[in-house]
């Protein structure tokens, strides 16, 4: 008579299988992720600027987003007509933030006025500094977008509209900066 010894089925090599799939498993996933990170690239804005994402308040933002809808408008209408449209022109017309409406009391009732030369000007000046900044739009025909500027310390008219003069006055240029950050924010 034979005997033959059968060993219960172990679970010892089964763990140990599964264990190593589930390794693997992690492995694969973290090199992947690995593989389609980002790289944490800030863009630096000189010291004069004032980033359009983070620094602006929501009033501003608002303001900010109207006046480049606005600039692409006029320059439209001044290639079409030979003539920059007055900011009551626009306002009649129903453009924001030149209308005066609800939504510019509440994002500090600027008073917009066109200033005189051949540049394309606008200036608001804010009747309400701790909502929103005084604001001015400057750009001309070449340009794809207006510099906007910002000055949350007064509301007084610039006197020179050059880049160094308005530096020196307290304004600052608004940069916006579109990467693949502007919906995700990191901060540290």
């Amino acid at each position: 008579m034979t005997v033959q010894v059968v060993r219960p089925a172990g679970a010892g090599h089964e763990t140990l299988y599964v264990l190593l799939l589930c390794l693997a498993i992690l492995l694969a996933a973290g090199s992947v992720v690995a593989w389609h990170s980002e790289t944490d690239s800030e863009t630096s804005i000189e010291s004069h600027q004032i980033d359009a994402r983070r620094d602006l308040t929501p009033a501003e933002q608002g303001i900010y987003a109207d006046l480049r809808v606005a600039f692409d408008e006029i320059q439209i209408r001044r290639d079409e007509e030979q003539t920059l449209l007055s900011p009551e022109e626009m306002a009649d017309e129903g453009f924001p933030p030149f209308v005066d409406d609800a939504s510019a009391v509440s994002r500090g009732s600027h008073q917009w006025q066109q200033l005189p030369g051949d540049e394309l000007a606008y200036f608001g000046a804010s009747q309400a500094l701790d909502v929103a900044g005084s604001l001015l739009m400057l750009g001309d025909a070449e340009q794809a977008q207006a510099d906007i500027w910002l000055n949350r310390t007064s509301s007084e008219e610039p006197s020179s509209l050059d880049a160094q003069s308005l530096i020196a006055a307290g304004w600052q240029q608004i940069a916006s900066q579109y990467d693949a950050g502007v919906t995700r924010q990191h901060r540290h």
